[in-house]
């Protein structure tokens, strides 16, 4: 089934589906590396996505050759192969596939999991093997919208590219790791010569800021008491 789903991508656009998705899709992973059988936690679960070769284990990246190479982690869920949103996202869209938490991090799944049978209260099913989805999916894999690309020629792998909004004002990945209180704040925040900052209990504050020469601050040391009612002291 997974290599029927595979085939009916084939007839897409290449510029639509990166070269080492197909590949990527039909390897078989979590087998003995055949060059380091004899060792330790030789399992093959990386895939270089500049070499589009057989899956590799942690000993073959150590080679020089992959150096500075994409590599990617597969990992297992249920006797599926499934790989990490934070990974695949960098390389490919993946919208339209359902995501999945699995040990605190979102995952998708490599190919299809046909589900022919559904239960009471399903109302959405993956276009291409009928897996239960979420309202808001189409897909339940990286394999089923490749096979799904077929029917939808507005379907596509290729990133967006950012627009000049994006540059402008940065992406939310961007800011978020940038401390608040270094991040560029708009000319909104900046009027009459007060900004607001964040001060390290996370609190809001003004600071007053100015273009003119810093002056020393005047102060008046003259105190002036009132007299009051003379008052006899008492016998």
């Amino acid at each position: 089934m997974e290599s029927e789903m595979i085939e009916l991508g084939s007839s897409c656009r290449e510029e639509l589906v990166p070269p080492w998705l197909k590949p990527m899709l039909r390897t078989s992973f979590f087998v003995p590396c055949d060059v380091h059988a004899d060792a330790n936690k030789s399992e093959c679960n990386m895939y270089c996505l500049d070499c589009i070769g057989p899956a590799l284990c942690s000993y073959c990246l150590r080679d020089q050759y992959h150096k500075n190479h994409r590599v990617v982690q597969i990992r297992r869920s249920s006797y599926h192969n499934v790989i990490r949103v934070s990974e695949v996202s960098k390389f490919i869209d993946i919208s339209g596939i359902q995501t999945y938490v699995i040990n605190s991090a979102k995952i998708v799944f490599l190919n299809g999991r046909p589900q022919p049978r559904h239960g009471k209260g399903v109302t959405n099913t993956c276009e291409i093997c009928c897996r239960s989805l979420l309202d808001n999916f189409r897909f339940c894999s990286l394999g089923c919208k490749l096979g799904g690309m077929q029917r939808d020629p507005g379907l596509t792998f290729a990133l967006r590219p950012k627009t000049s909004r994006d540059w402008l004002h940065g992406s939310e990945s961007d800011e978020s790791s940038t401390p608040r209180k270094f991040r560029k704040m708009s000319p909104a925040m900046a009027i009459d010569g007060w900004r607001w900052s964040d001060d390290e209990g996370g609190r809001s504050t003004t600071t007053t800021t100015s273009n003119s020469p810093a002056t020393s601050p005047v102060i008046s040391y003259r105190t002036s008491r009132r007299k009051g009612i003379p008052r006899r002291a008492p016998f």
